[in-house]
């Protein structure tokens, strides 16, 4: 005789850029809240939205700074008060930071 079994699958989900504060360019908040993107974003959207979800996730700037890869830095010159995160080697996350966490962010073309 067979026994059926059921099995109950929780999900939860969390609410996507939950410590972003606001995006300084719409191209940008598209790739973050839509997964769309401008044709010139395209050969690296996933290395975009990864690093999206990891200025996400950080509570702190020092949080940026544990993992090598980000790249993380304090910008000068014209950028100066903003940081940044490296989304491959020619584009990078710029973002401001205030007491609620990054806000204007956005993917710039910084070299």
């Amino acid at each position: 005789m067979d026994e059926a079994c059921t099995v109950d699958v929780q999900r939860n989900t969390i609410d996507p850029l939950r410590l972003i504060q606001g995006f300084k360019c719409r191209l940008t908040a598209q790739i973050a809240n839509e997964g769309r993107c401008d044709k010139r974003f395209r050969a690296f959207q996933r290395q975009a939205e990864r690093r999206l979800r990891i200025l996400d996730a950080a509570d702190t700037r020092d949080a940026l700074r544990m993992l090598p890869s980000n790249r993380f830095e304090a910008l000068g010159g014209d950028r100066k008060g903003q940081y940044s995160i490296a989304v491959n080697m020619q584009w990078r996350i710029c973002f401001l930071w205030g007491d609620n966490g990054p806000y204007e962010v956005e993917i710039v073309d910084y070299h």
